[in-house]
């Protein structure tokens, strides 16, 4: 699990394709501070996407890319010199500085514009419905492994806002319209709707008519 709060900064230093299809891949990437304490076997995220360390020297680690993960991200796209947001695992003992953030992302969104204010910029993003039925306004969400605060959404997509340190410290500061980012939605939104689709299923009734009614739970209660 991670928290969605970047470490550091980290380079491309190469991504292969191993196969005569090229549909996985093997990523090398240099990260002094994420490797510090890594090993075989650890997970990193790398812009959001939780990879599992295959190995590890010099400040430089590797991890293999599977075809889903391509497919369903922007990881494809790197090249060797780009910048990519690292986050190590988050130990027992840590602090949830942000959201639960699983390293799963859903999909891709898009940027659409960003506005400069004084200290901070407004960002806009275009997403797919399938993305934004689980993105609220106020809510949590990963974007290319940063967890961010959602300040508007509609069908069609959604906006946050970059503090100074998240622009500096983030591929987002980087970012032009047209640019990829990886989304992760909050993942207790998906687990509801999966839980009441079940119920409804059970009762013979739509999602939205097999909402609990207030008290009703495992422990009892008055309805």
């Amino acid at each position: 699990m991670f928290t969605g709060i970047v470490e550091e900064l980290g380079s491309v230093v190469a991504l292969e394709h191993p196969g005569a299809d090229a549909s996985d891949a093997v990523l090398t990437v240099t990260g002094p501070l994420v490797t510090s304490d890594a090993r075989p076997g650890d997970s990193i995220a790398v812009d959001g996407v939780c990879l599992t360390v295959t190995s590890v020297a010099d400040g430089t680690f590797v991890a293999e890319v599977m075809p889903e993960t391509l497919r369903r991200t922007s990881l494809g796209r790197l090249a060797p010199g780009d910048a990519v947001n690292l986050e190590r695992a988050l130990p027992a003992s840590g602090r949830l500085g942000g959201h639960v953030v699983q390293g799963h992302v859903d999909g891709v969104a898009t940027l659409v514009r960003r506005t400069p204010g004084p200290r901070w910029d407004d960002l806009a993003f275009a997403a797919p419905a399938a993305l934004t039925r689980y993105v609220a306004e106020k809510g949590s969400v990963a974007l290319s492994g940063v967890s961010l605060t959602v300040t508007w959404v509609t069908d069609d997509g959604f906006g946050v806002s970059l503090i100074p340190t998240t622009l500096a410290a983030t591929t987002l500061g980087r970012l032009v319209p047209t640019d990829p980012v990886n989304v992760e939605v909050d993942v207790l939104a998906k687990y509801v709707e999966r839980l009441l689709a079940g119920r409804a299923v059970d009762a013979g009734t739509t999602p939205a008519e097999a909402l609990p009614l207030v008290g009703d739970g495992a422990a009892g209660g008055a309805r």
